[in-house]
């Protein structure tokens, strides 16, 4: 409910976002890559986000690539210029450029270039270490539109995840560079073990450095995470976490920045109105876009229905092959979230009440935890169902990775009664899901 005298969610959200987002599919998003009902329809790939290079001059202990180096076998310049022209020509709306680190790639702010002239959208995702005043204004000058810098907590907690220190320092100081050659700025946080209790303090930080935006993901078990499950939040931890966000959004709103939720966060909760809601509150989840309107890019031209994906089991081909068309429309490995059903649920999500409609969250989540998709125990309205039950979830890792760029290990859950203190907080505060939120028809 909006206080007495206080400006409507809707009227914050248009009048502090800037020109360049608008309303669009479930929340406010960049132009570019909002969705409409043909791009359902039509399972466009209107949004990509593309690995450019492996190379990398940090050492995340969450990283799922476990990038360092660049892959043995990465794009060409003619190559990468060719992908360019087949995401533009299957009607591709926006082109995110990650690593490793992208401006790591000599060619980088070429290809920047070429997303902006085939008419699509160009931004990047980097940790900022050595975003230099020279590499800021050579991407400025091609045409960079807008960086999403990471900020993992405060200064220690977030030295140490990224495994160097004065990290910290420099990703606030790329932020400051990226402003002053006017490109729009945002942050994202992985929500972990170390740094979730911190969220309040990055949030002041990262409004008084002027990001717009604010994108969280819950830190998940792929990669160097594996070898670290220290880091991994148990799901229990939810019933804390996210009333703690909830807690954050209007005020951060009020000052001038959006919190955008990433593909693991919610489900179906009290506070799901608030991360996909958009003005009238009315929109939600939809399941896991993989393949759908999302396309991921390795950097030595292999295909994913979304990049976090691990590279084992959901590589639809490699453009050196194949069209990327082809790929796109036939490979089974990127059309499996257009055909799931909750026959393809297990666990207690195949039982839920949302499953026809969530069909169990983010599958780069479940599938690098357990194995395969279908079964997510990082689900907010699940948390709830079990603390009513006196009840709680916890993963325990049961096998070590390879040690390769997205592998995984594997995990098991753990089904356990509430401690003390969760018990009388259960009994005492626990909001029901349902009724505070929205009751959505079960989808046929």
């Amino acid at each position: 409910m909006t206080r007495p005298g206080a400006r409507s969610r809707a009227e914050l959200l248009r009048e502090r976002l800037p020109a360049s987002w608008r309303f669009g599919a479930g929340e406010a998003q960049p132009l570019a890559r909002s969705v409409d009902a043909d791009d359902l329809r039509t399972c466009r790939p209107v949004y990509a986000v593309w690995e450019i290079t492996l190379a990398c001059d940090l050492a995340c202990h969450h990283c799922g690539s476990r990038a360092g180096h660049k892959r043995p076998s990465e794009l060409s310049t003619d190559e990468a210029l060719d992908v360019v022209r087949q995401l533009a020509s299957l009607g591709c709306r926006e082109v995110t450029i990650i690593g490793g680190e992208a401006y790591l790639r000599k060619d980088w702010t070429q290809l920047i270039r070429a997303i902006r002239d085939h008419g699509m959208d160009a931004t990047m995702t980097t940790g900022g270490r050595n975003l230099t005043e020279e590499r800021v204004k050579a991407a400025a000058d091609a045409g960079l539109q807008g960086v999403s810098v990471s900020v993992d907590g405060l200064e220690a907690t977030h030295d140490r995840i990224r495994g160097f220190h004065g990290s910290f320092r420099a990703a606030s100081e790329a932020i400051g560079r990226l402003k002053a050659h006017g490109i729009t700025v945002g942050c994202n946080t992985q929500i972990n073990a170390l740094s979730w209790r911190q969220l309040p303090q990055v949030m002041d930080h990262i409004i008084g450095q002027g990001a717009s935006h604010w994108q969280l993901q819950l830190t998940v078990a792929m990669g160097n995470a594996v070898d670290h499950p220290e880091l991994l939040l148990q799901p229990y931890e939810l019933a804390e976490l996210y009333p703690l966000l909830a807690s954050l959004y209007e005020p951060a709103l009020e000052r001038g920045l959006l919190m955008v939720p990433g593909n693991n966060i919610g489900y179906f909760g009290p506070y799901e109105h608030l991360w996909r809601g958009g003005p009238d509150r009315t929109n939600h989840w939809l399941g896991c876009n993989a393949g759908q309107n999302t396309i991921g890019l390795e950097a030595d031209g292999t295909i994913k229905g979304c990049p976090s994906l691990p590279t084992k089991g959901y590589t639809g081909g490699n453009i050196r092959d194949r069209a990327l068309e082809d790929i796109w429309v036939n490979a089974p490995e990127l059309n499996f979230t257009r055909d799931r059903t909750v026959k393809d649920l297990w666990g207690r999500c195949a039982s839920c009440y949302y499953a026809d409609v969530c069909r169990a969250g983010c599958s780069w989540t479940t599938t690098v935890l357990l194995g395969k998709p279908g079964n997510n125990p990082y689900c907010h309205h699940r948390v709830l169902e079990l603390e009513k039950e006196g009840k709680r979830e916890r993963v325990v890792r049961v096998q070590a990775a390879p040690g390769l760029p997205f592998d995984q290990g594997r995990f098991e859950i753990v089904e356990e009664p509430l401690s003390g203190p969760e018990v009388a907080r259960a009994a005492s505060t626990l909001p029901d899901p349902r009724g505070r939120a929205f009751k959505l028809p079960v989808l046929r």
